[in-house]
């Protein structure tokens, strides 16, 4: 998914390129707070509000799909998803995609 956001103009970090591969959530939660980054993941545990209240991030989108669902139509959603909304609509901000559908949770 990185890769294909830089095609589309963005600045993106994964979690793989600066050593946080297998780090609990509130240690990717940390960095992307002290960076200023919004979280983008499949990981259901960042749609926890009690763990990541709403206001206290710079965005966090989880992906809600099944596994069978392939790469090509995953990516197509996000990138849907990302187009959609402005930065602005984002920050602080839970947003769920799943297929056919984006989900806002607003504070």
């Amino acid at each position: 998914m990185a890769p294909l956001l830089r095609t589309e103009g963005l600045e993106v970090e994964d979690v793989r390129d600066v050593g946080l591969r297998g780090k609990s959530d509130e240690t990717i939660f940390e960095y992307a707070q002290a960076n200023g980054l919004v979280i983008l993941t499949e990981d259901l545990g960042f749609s926890n509000l009690l763990r990541f209240p709403l206001h206290t991030h710079h965005g966090i989108m989880v992906a809600r799909f099944p596994n069978e669902v392939s790469s090509q139509v995953l990516n197509g959603a996000i990138l849907t998803a990302l187009r959609d909304m402005s930065p602005e609509e984002i920050k602080s901000r839970l947003v769920i995609v799943e297929p056919g559908r984006v989900r806002l949770r607003k504070g």
